[in-house]
């Protein structure tokens, strides 16, 4: 460092005015919060894209069952996570990991809208007393089908999941009364 008064002060003007190499500073300035909001931006298109054929897809079994053309006594959990499967596989991985289905019947609509979803202490779903046994004709049945979506982007994980292991929790919930049909 020179000893002399002002030297210091003069560098830092002469490197202020200086103007090479200040596209390459501002862009890297820039960079990481566009790289950050452009990875933000796709992550959410495609996790709302999921969650929306979810919805489809559980509004179009509820509708199956509820007319009768799925009937209740060939619906087991396995046939019913396969029948969403089926739907989903466009948008998810192969097999649905992370897929959970609670179908059952109830005694009046203010019964299922008492069911609530409920999370274990370390912040995953509690699937106790999940089940799948849908009810005959005329009967009332509430459809729940929960997947939980991985975000994809390493750095966005910790800020965009909102249950345990990195998981963004999609849900759709249908609630209807079976039709008159044959059981």
């Amino acid at each position: 460092m020179d000893a002399r008064p002002g030297v210091p002060r003069r560098s830092f003007v002469r490197f202020a005015r200086d103007e090479d190499g200040a596209v390459a500073i501002e862009f890297a300035a820039l960079a990481i919060p566009f790289s950050l909001l452009v990875f933000a931006i796709l992550e959410s298109c495609i996790s709302f894209a999921g969650q929306q054929v979810l919805v489809n897809t559980t509004d179009t079994i509820a509708r199956q069952i509820r007319t009768g053309q799925i009937k209740a006594a060939d619906v087991t959990e396995a046939s019913l996570k396969s029948a969403i499967c089926d739907d989903l596989k466009i948008i998810v991985a192969a097999g649905c990991p992370g897929l959970v289905v609670d179908l059952r019947q109830y005694a009046t609509f203010a019964d299922a809208a008492k069911e609530r979803i409920k999370f274990t202490s370390d912040g995953d779903i509690d699937t106790t007393g999940f089940a799948v046994k849908p009810g005959p004709s005329l009967s009332k049945n509430m459809l729940r089908v929960f997947y939980r979506w991985p975000v994809i982007t390493d750095f966005m994980r910790k800020s965009m999941s909102n249950i345990k292991g990195g998981y963004t929790l999609h849900f759709a919930t249908v609630t209807w009364q079976n039709e008159p049909f044959n059981d």
